[in-house]
């Protein structure tokens, strides 16, 4: 079973699925384990040692004595391959015992030291540096917080709608969540999002647009504080359950507070009369339709043209400031420089 490591970035497995469990055993657990599993070997071998110690001389006793210290010397030198020779067998009995007892206990104490030194040395440094190398080159990245119904939609989106999947960094605690976001081809970090650490080990201070499905308000509102406390430019969208919350967390700090509870509500008034509304709304919105709403800066060659000869599509709406121009306004009859364009573009296909 592969070892996960709290907040490590991990990219998608390209091997088949495999049935799995949570860890039984902390890390500390499963070393007293291997630990006390070793002392049991080196107990069966002492065992034997001391109780067939007439099979075995020892060269510098002319007594010919093994005492208890002895055959504890005798075997940690053995175990260990050390072997002095000062005290060696010399009936068949202690040399059986040695050869088919002794060595396999030997080979497995190295085996299981080999085994945990990789695990707990080689492999936690490698996925340390790994985890380092893959982080320091996220930027212009988009992050989303929570992978439950809600993110899994926006990651969805966010890919239909040509992000690349690498640009793309998925948090959550749930271990079978951060799996599944892999599983599309996004990054993974697996720790608590609303904790500073996590969030810059995302990268939250380089990246482009932060996502925040917390599940619950409040924790969408700590997730868009911390986000927003890291990076001052950052988009920052959040999803709330209540209309009492949206002023909270945009002041918070996100941009765009989606309730959908309420949203569904005006959707299915709109649907009460007529429900081609609803049909093109859904168009706008998402990547499978067959027009979109897109946002954009001004370009050069528009400034100083009305808003209605602009772009490829049909230029809706002007954002100046904090003022919002519609496109029968007065004001949109010229384009200034710094202006944001909402407009709608058919899709290709």
């Amino acid at each position: 079973m592969r070892p996960t490591f709290p907040g490590l970035l991990a990219r998608p497995r390209e091997d088949g699925g495999r049935l799995r469990r949570p860890p039984m055993l902390s890390p500390l657990g499963s070393l007293a384990v291997r630990i006390g599993i070793v002392l049991a070997l080196l107990g069966v071998a002492l065992a034997g040692h001391w109780f067939d110690r007439e099979g075995y001389r020892d060269a510098n006793d002319p007594k010919n004595e093994i005492s208890f210290i002895d055959a504890v010397y005798f075997t940690a030198v053995t175990v260990t391959t050390t072997g002095f020779g000062d005290i060696v067998p010399v009936t068949p009995r202690a040399r059986m015992f040695d050869a088919m007892v002794v060595t396999p206990i030997r080979l497995f104490v190295w085996l299981l030291f080999l085994g945990t030194a990789y695990q707990f040395l080689v492999q936690h440094m490698w996925e340390k540096w790994r985890m380092k190398s893959i982080s320091a080159r996220l930027t212009q990245h988009y992050i989303v917080a929570g992978y439950g119904t809600t993110g899994t939609a926006a990651v969805e989106e966010l890919v239909a709608n040509g992000i690349d999947p690498q640009r793309i960094v998925v948090i959550d605690a749930s271990p079978s969540r951060v799996e599944a976001a892999l599983a599309v081809g996004v990054m993974g970090l697996e720790g608590d999002a609303t904790r500073n650490e996590t969030q810059s080990l995302a990268r939250i201070e380089t990246a482009e647009s932060f996502i925040a499905c917390g599940g619950r308000d409040d924790t969408s509102a700590l997730l868009v504080l911390t986000a927003r406390q890291l990076n001052p430019n950052a988009r920052i969208s959040a999803i709330i359950k209540s209309a009492d919350n949206e002023e909270l967390v945009k002041k918070a700090g996100a941009d765009t507070v989606i309730n959908p509870v309420t949203l569904g509500g005006h959707l299915l008034a709109r649907a009460a009369s007529g429900s081609h509304i609803v049909d093109y709304i859904s168009d706008l919105v998402t990547a499978a339709g067959r027009v979109q709403l897109i946002e954009r800066a001004v370009r050069d060659d528009e400034i100083g043209r009305p808003l209605s000869s602009c772009g490829q599509g049909l230029a809706v709406r002007i954002i100046r400031g904090s003022e919002v121009i519609g496109f029968w306004e007065p004001a949109a009859g010229s384009i200034a420089a710094g202006d944001i364009i909402l407009e709608i573009v058919p899709l290709a296909g």
